[in-house]
């Protein structure tokens, strides 16, 4: 397993304010190798107070490059601590992120939704990913087997676009939101990118999610960014790239790339919409805004 990046390299300030009682997060301005060690002192304050976003995002664009991820995985982690925890599709190119945030948090909680609905090839490449960097995997399911929601609700993701949130919700969206309950998660760390899709694009590094902080460390990369990570550090994509396959997910609602195709998300849940609901801010127990089309 790499090592985690020398502490020495990681800038010395960055101001962080709460709402409870004028609390300052000065947490930042210390060296990285104090910060670490108050992991604890950090977690008490963090749990009295708020960060404010627009100052977090701030700080980290004046201190770090936009597209320094390393350095905003560590700073995620120094500032969460145990609260931190990352999430997985084992999509074509999940090998970056869950690559760049276990050098960082070795032990990092890794949630993956398996739906059930995965393609044979997914399966396999998950299975070596998590052997190759021995990934802290928690696997979470809906507790409607797929068997029994095609009997009481038949094939939904082929019917029309309120069938498909609800296939969504069914299988993806309530199961992450147990995992981030169960495993009492402060903060998500994700592998969204601004290019992937118009939600995306209106995101800052760090927002909120409902009451969870999501930091979004490659936020800023492009394809190419993510394909020199990969040559550089030797990791694999999904064996469905090969196949023409630019994003994967359900074996139902992924299809290869087209040359009339506008972008990659085109090739995702027939056209009918961009995101499955796991990003997007829906209140707690509703899947009325899964349909990203319109954002």
């Amino acid at each position: 397993m790499p090592k985690p990046p020398d502490p020495k390299a990681f800038p010395t300030s960055i101001l962080l304010k709460g709402r409870a009682a004028n609390a300052v997060f000065h947490t930042l301005k210390l060296p990285i190798r104090r910060t670490l060690a108050k992991v604890s002192a950090v977690r008490i304050a963090f749990s009295d107070s708020m960060i404010d976003l627009q100052e977090a995002n701030q700080a980290l664009e004046t201190e770090f490059d936009s597209k320094d991820a390393k350095h905003i995985v560590l700073w995620a982690h120094a500032t969460f601590g145990d609260g931190l925890i990352m999430s997985t599709s084992f999509g074509i190119q999940s090998a970056v992120m869950l690559h760049l945030v276990t050098q960082v948090f070795p032990d990092i909680p890794v949630v993956w939704v398996d739906t059930g609905y995965l393609p044979v090839e997914t399966y396999h490449f998950a299975e070596a990913l998590i052997q190759q960097l021995n990934l802290n995997i928690k696997v979470y399911q809906s507790p409607m087997s797929p068997a029994r929601m095609e009997a009481l609700h038949g094939k939904l993701w082929a019917k029309d676009i309120e069938s498909f949130n609800q296939y969504d919700y069914i299988r993806k969206v309530e199961p992450m939101q147990r995992a981030l309950r169960e495993l009492g998660a402060t903060a998500w760390l994700a592998g969204l990118r601004a290019d992937q899709t118009d939600h995306r694009k209106t995101l800052d590094i760090v927002s909120r999610q409902r009451d969870i902080y999501k930091i979004s460390p490659i936020l800023n990369w492009t394809a190419k960014d993510v394909y020199e990570y990969l040559q550089a550090y030797d990791l694999p994509y999904h064996p469905l790239f090969d196949q023409g396959y630019v994003s994967v997910g359900d074996w139902h609602s992924s299809r290869p790339l087209m040359a009339d195709d506008e972008s990659d998300r085109d090739t995702r849940f027939h056209g009918l919409k961009q995101e499955c609901g796991l990003h997007l801010p829906q209140p707690p127990g509703e899947a009325e805004s899964l349909d990203s089309s319109s954002l």
